[in-house]
């Protein structure tokens, strides 16, 4: 089964646009940024169609969920300013089921049946490089929130790219020195087998021992387990640090079995947020994680020093000072991903302005015109920090945050440098035919 629908605007209650420029004065507010116009004709101009390959269901439907709310939260921020090159942005959701197969069906769908100008959304790694080959033989450009290595890897084609997050190689690269100097030096890796989890397994071992740690136990779990206590036993006695890094429904099962095996004592703990991704923090089982700490894209918990830009960010998505759904706490968001759709229908706009973009004839002047990019500055289009983007391997760098739980909340103790996560590119895409 498949589904199809049109954002109109974010779901839960009406964000509108004088809630969401709300003290943006100091922060480069979207009214002054390049290119922003308001279109006189919108509703008789042809809509920019943008296909949203959607996780709704699987594995992946907490992320599709909060996803599919971001990315209508920064559509009409869009529309509301003037749209792109005059034309108003319409989204098209396809549910791909977290499925590699069925990602694969939905791009030639968006490509054949609902003829969309782009393809985009996509987060988990398996889907992604499943759909890609797709996209590549239909030359339709395909922009992924996934954080995966697949797209700077060079391996996948030029019409994929990764502008609005950046990737686990950059993510560990950046972590690794505060995990050895704070945590400990010996590591044990939990992480789910496949791709995603592999390019922890890959990345952060160097990245450990360039800082004097090593990785001293590896062990990958299949995503759709649904117990983990039966791996806890692989853990090497002599750790220091279980580096934790699980996805999917089963989280919540997988932190609270890790908490019964070890009781009061054990490791050190250092997470990816993917653990704990749409998942309260004070649920019942969890009190065994506080004092541990996390990676965090961009924290679910507002802090002292947010910027104006992410005060409206948040506002717009509709998330409060807890980082879950306004009006319903239960409903936690993914906040440390979902901004990369934010940040990167925001770079579609951008090169989309600069590529003169008007149809699907352009497709090749809007890669191209993306590749150019150089970098992103701190504001309401990136609320989540400046960025660099590097055309070549189409993958954007940025900062990184490193939160302690503490008293029920994620309290960002250390935020990364962009130097500190870049690393030698192993492609170049700009070498590749259109």
């Amino acid at each position: 089964m498949t589904s199809k629908s049109r954002i109109l605007g974010p779901d839960g209650r009406s964000i509108t646009r004088r809630t969401a420029l709300k003290g943006l004065a100091a922060s480069a507010g979207l009214a002054a940024a390049p290119g922003f116009v308001r279109y006189a004709q919108a509703q008789s101009s042809e809509p920019i169609k943008i296909g949203f390959q959607s996780h709704r269901t699987g594995i992946g439907a907490a992320y599709g969920r909060w996803y599919e709310r971001t990315t209508a939260a920064a559509v009409k921020l869009i529309n509301e300013g003037g749209g792109i090159n005059g034309r108003p942005v319409e989204i098209v959701i396809e549910d791909d089921g977290t499925d590699a197969k069925r990602g694969a069906e939905v791009v030639a769908k968006f490509a054949s049946q609902h003829k969309t100008d782009i393809v985009y959304g996509t987060l988990f790694s398996h889907v992604v490089t499943g759909s890609a080959p797709t996209a590549g033989e239909l030359k339709i450009p395909y922009y992924v929130v996934s954080e995966g290595y697949h797209v700077a890897s060079g391996k996948l084609n030029r019409y994929c790219v990764q502008p609005g997050i950046t990737d686990v190689r950059c993510q560990v690269t950046s972590v690794a020195p505060w995990i050895a100097a704070n945590a400990g030096k010996k590591v044990t890796m939990i992480f789910p087998d496949y791709a995603f989890g592999y390019d922890h397994r890959d990345y952060l071992p160097p990245a450990l021992k360039a800082q004097g740690a090593e990785v001293i136990a590896q062990i990958a779990i299949p995503p759709t387990e649904s117990s983990f206590t039966r791996y806890f036993p692989q853990i090497p006695a002599e750790t220091d640090v279980i580096y934790h890094v699980m996805v999917g429904p089963a989280v919540l099962t997988f932190v609270k079995e890790l908490g019964e095996f070890y009781g009061s004592g054990g490791p050190q703990l250092f997470g990816f947020i993917d653990s704990l991704e749409a998942v309260d923090i004070n649920s019942p089982g969890l009190e065994f994680l506080d004092g541990s700490h996390f990676w965090e894209g961009s924290p679910r918990y507002a802090q002292p020093n947010d910027s104006e830009a992410q005060k409206a960010y948040r506002a717009a998505v509709g998330i409060d000072d807890n980082g879950a759904a306004i009006g319903d706490p239960k409903d936690v968001s993914t906040a440390a991903h979902m901004f990369g759709c934010w940040e990167t229908l925001f770079v579609i706009k951008k090169a989309m302005e600069d590529a003169g973009y008007q149809g699907p004839a352009d497709r090749a002047r809007l890669i191209e015109a993306t590749e150019a990019l150089k970098e992103f500055k701190e504001g309401i289009e990136h609320p989540q920090g400046d960025k660099i983007f590097n055309g070549k391997i189409h993958q954007v760098f940025g900062h990184q945050n490193i939160s302690k739980l503490e008293n029920g909340k994620l309290t960002v103790v250390h935020r990364t440098k962009i130097e500190d996560g870049l690393y030698e590119p192993e492609g170049d895409y700009t070498t590749q035919p259109l």
